[in-house]
């Protein structure tokens, strides 16, 4: 699918790699809407991407704004051809924490609500929407770019939250996949390993460093653009479909 003057939602784009993602789809030529909450720089963010690009306030675990924000979008573009699902929340916390404290039920859910049933909601709307395109010369009417996380395949101590949700995401790819292939629809799943997100930028710039080295090759923590440079690949090569792919250096990540 070709990227220039498409229709593309990005989720989370108020920050990290769902801001770089918004940010490289624009500079190949897509009209983007910027979705995340209104506590995020989405809104700066659109303005600083110009063109019909806009920021809609959204909860993707919520379907009334998911679809207002979906509406707006078609509405804006004439219709929407990408979807890009980064949007979610980080979590921490063992099974059974100190004095034999069990991990709290409530946080565990929220984390599954956003990370999981929350990019679920986003691709059934946007599908939805999809579906109603004209497809192009090879049959295609939109295109899904998850995101997961390397947590998915080796959580950590502290990550059973976390993990759950990522290892959803990554477990839905085919099957959503074999479900969209119908409609001309694909969707693939990014994992990525440690990259310079903004929680990640809050450690000090030794322990970063540290956790960079300890990645194959390159020794380094992954840029936010190189993550965006995926997701357009992506959106670009009509043979990946169902697929999820690591994007992480070769790391393998130990218990702790």
């Amino acid at each position: 699918m070709q990227i220039h003057e498409v229709g593309a939602v990005v989720t989370g784009g108020g920050s990290g790699l769902g801001e770089a993602t918004a940010r490289a789809l624009a500079e190949r030529g897509a009209r983007v809407a910027i979705l995340d909450l209104g506590r995020s720089r989405g809104a700066e963010i659109a303005k600083e991407i110009g063109g019909d690009s806009f920021f809609a306030e959204a909860d993707v675990s919520n379907e009334e704004q998911v679809t207002e924000a979906l509406d707006t979008a078609v509405g804006a573009f004439g219709g929407i051809q990408v979807a890009i699902n980064c949007a979610g929340i980080p979590s921490a916390g063992r099974t059974v924490g100190k004095g034999n404290v069990p991990f709290n039920l409530d946080i565990f859910r929220k984390t599954i609500e956003v990370n999981l049933i929350g990019t679920f909601n986003v691709i059934r709307l946007a599908a939805a929407r999809m579906a109603e395109n004209e497809p192009n010369a090879d049959g295609e009417r939109g295109a899904v770019v998850n995101t997961a996380s390397v947590a998915a395949f080796e959580g950590q101590i502290g990550q059973c939250a976390y993990s759950a949700s990522k290892g959803g995401v990554v477990g839905m790819t085919l099957p959503i996949a074999r479900d969209l292939s119908r409609i001309g629809i694909r969707v693939c799943t990014i994992a990525p390993g440690l990259f310079e997100t903004p929680m990640m930028m809050m450690m000090p710039e030794e322990a970063r460093q540290e956790l960079g080295a300890s990645i194959p090759f390159p020794p380094r923590l992954g840029r936010p653009s190189e993550f965006a440079s995926l997701a357009c690949q992506i959106v670009e090569n009509p043979m990946l479909n169902g697929e999820v792919i690591r994007l992480d250096g070769a790391i393998r990540m130990q218990p702790k």
